[in-house]
């Protein structure tokens, strides 16, 4: 089984230094070597959602640094497109969940729905997890 990559885990490893010894955060360069090692994706939606970070950023210097994060993670976990085989189960996911009066954010549903189509898990941040267990079938990892 795999994981697939939610922008609130790569978020909170981003915001976790290497100095907090709090400890159950991994930082962002020790997620980046546990994905490497794990079966990972990163589907279009969390990619986008990263390069909104960097537009945002406050100064130049760290739109760069986090354009590096993002590159450095592109370099070992591959994106996945957002394709039809996607778009179909999103879709059918967005009916499923607004029937029942629970909609999720569309970028948590292409993730939830990326992960459905691989038959892997979402890989969430600490707190960012609640509305995947609203996707029937979704397994969640918390970071």
């Amino acid at each position: 089984m795999g994981v697939v990559v939610d922008t609130s885990a790569l978020v909170a490893a981003e915001r976790r230094r290497a100095t907090d010894s709090s400890g159950s955060l991994p930082t962002w360069s020790e997620l980046l070597g546990r994905l490497a090692d794990e079966n990972a994706v990163l589907p279009a939606a969390t990619y986008a959602e990263l390069l909104v970070g960097v537009h945002l950023a406050d100064s130049p210097g760290r739109a760069a640094s986090r354009r590096s994060r993002i590159d450095a993670l592109t370099a070992r976990v591959p994106i996945v497109d957002f394709d039809a085989a996607v778009a179909r189960r999103w879709a059918r996911l967005l009916a499923d969940l607004r029937r029942a009066g629970e909609p999720i954010p569309a970028n948590d549903l292409a993730v939830a729905a990326t992960a459905l189509h691989l038959g892997f898990a979402v890989l969430v941040g600490p707190s960012a997890d609640e509305h995947f267990h609203r996707v029937a079938g979704l397994r969640v990892e918390r970071l």
